[in-house]
């Protein structure tokens, strides 16, 4: 790939995705599989203004090792220094950009039982702290390709081409391939937020969704609750971009109303292993029963990794159209997959889709319905017959999607 197309792209994350303050500090996480593109990132988010820019590289093979040969004590304890780096992190609020590029199947045939009891353990210890940073700070996620991906996408083609090939499909799918990245984020999250605009002016109290495939669900919203897409601002007002790629509008529906049952269209990855071909039913907003052609021991053990785990956080708005559906391309990875379909998720809200968030307590924002769990995991529901209607507290129905797309114009 092009060097300066590469560049373009790094520059991109640092002033758009994570828009780095002058003297604030980054933290880079990243696997081995791009470590050129990784100092194109720390370049330009010093040239943003940067005091510091940290590297925490991780490998998904040792990974796999600690989950095998660890004592399930040993994998889930988080040690004092760790706790101390995470106290440093609630105090400095860096900036932390994601790049993603594990192998979808990289932790296949590991003891599912062992590995999330033992992140159960972590997450205890690690959550309340992830809460002090809530709103606070700027993050994104984003992908470069790594070699097994690569593979995983284009299983026909030989390695060194297929990991070209992933890299411009990544690129396309973040806008950053032609013309001015920058500039073309800036006129998408304009369309983005003024569909949020419209549906935000509706007064919508529940979803309704239907297809062919099955889905038959009806999700409750929240009075105080918004839509948002794009763009999102920390509680100091800064603007940054959480996911590059984003096609999404979405929101988080009201804890304990959702009634039905939805199949799912695109495979999950999920802590490196594959689900296939599922269904979850909801009562009373909770997910009952699931099934899944491959995966479902991980699906079951998911959806009870907690209380909340088994309850929607999202409800998100993304055209069969969109861009990444339309390069034909399944990437086994969330962060695009999401983006080429609607899409739930399960486990924790969003406390910024509350209107007036800024101004209310977290267990006031819980209290009106945002779900708390220690998870959050999207999960692919859209397909080219999906409707989705919304309803409003008089009973009024305003239709959102027809046959898979946005039904009204902006």
């Amino acid at each position: 790939m092009q060097k300066t197309v590469l560049k373009n792209y790094a520059k991109l994350l640092a002033r758009m995705g994570l828009n780095v303050q002058d003297g604030q500090e980054v933290v880079i996480v990243a696997e081995l599989d791009q470590p050129e593109f990784v100092t194109y990132c720390a370049e330009e988010c010093y040239r943003a203004g940067a005091s510091k820019v940290r590297v925490e590289w991780t490998h998904q093979p040792i990974a796999r090792l600690g989950a095998e040969f660890k004592s399930e004590e040993v994998l889930g304890e988080v040690q004092g220094w760790q706790e101390e780096k995470l106290r440093c992190q609630v105090r400095e609020l860096p900036a932390r950009l994601y790049l993603e590029s594990e192998d979808p199947d990289g932790l296949n045939g590991i003891d599912g039982e062992k590995y999330a009891r033992a992140m159960q353990a972590r997450q205890k210890i690690i959550k309340p702290y992830r809460d002090k940073m809530e709103n606070k700070y700027q993050w994104c996620i984003a992908a470069v390709p790594g070699k097994a991906w690569a593979k995983k996408v284009y299983p026909k083609t030989p390695a060194t081409a297929a990991e070209e090939k992933l890299w411009k499909a990544i690129l396309v799918s973040s806008r950053a391939y032609e013309g001015n990245p920058i500039a073309n984020w800036q006129e998408h999250n304009r369309m983005l937020q003024a569909r949020c605009a419209y549906l935000n002016g509706l007064g919508l109290t529940s979803l309704e969704y239907k297809s062919a495939n099955g889905t038959n669900l009806r999700v409750g919203l929240m009075k105080e609750g918004l839509f948002a897409a794009g763009s999102e601002k920390t509680l100091s007002g800064v603007e940054f971009n959480p996911n590059i790629p984003s096609e999404e509008c979405f929101t988080s529906p009201r804890r304990g109303e959702a009634e039905g049952i939805v199949y799912s269209t695109k495979p999950l990855s999920y802590q490196g292993q594959l689900i296939r071909n599922f269904s979850v039913r909801f009562e009373n907003g909770k997910a009952t029963e699931v099934h899944a052609a491959q995966g479902g021991a991980v699906l079951k053990k998911m959806i009870s990794m907690d209380e909340g785990a088994a309850y929607l956080g999202e409800c998100a708005l993304v055209p069969f159209h969109s861009p990444i559906n339309d390069t034909g391309i399944l990437f086994y990875n969330t962060l695009f997959d999401e983006n080429a379909a609607c899409h739930l998720a399960l486990g924790r809200g969003f406390t910024n889709c509350v209107r007036g968030y800024e101004n209310r307590s977290e267990e006031e924002m819980h209290a009106m319905g945002i779900n708390d769990s220690m998870i959050h995991v999207d999960f692919m529901i859209g397909n080219d017959d999906l409707a989705i209607t919304g309803v409003t507290d008089t009973g009024a129905r305003f239709p959102i999607f027809e046959n898979g797309n946005w039904a009204f114009r902006v």
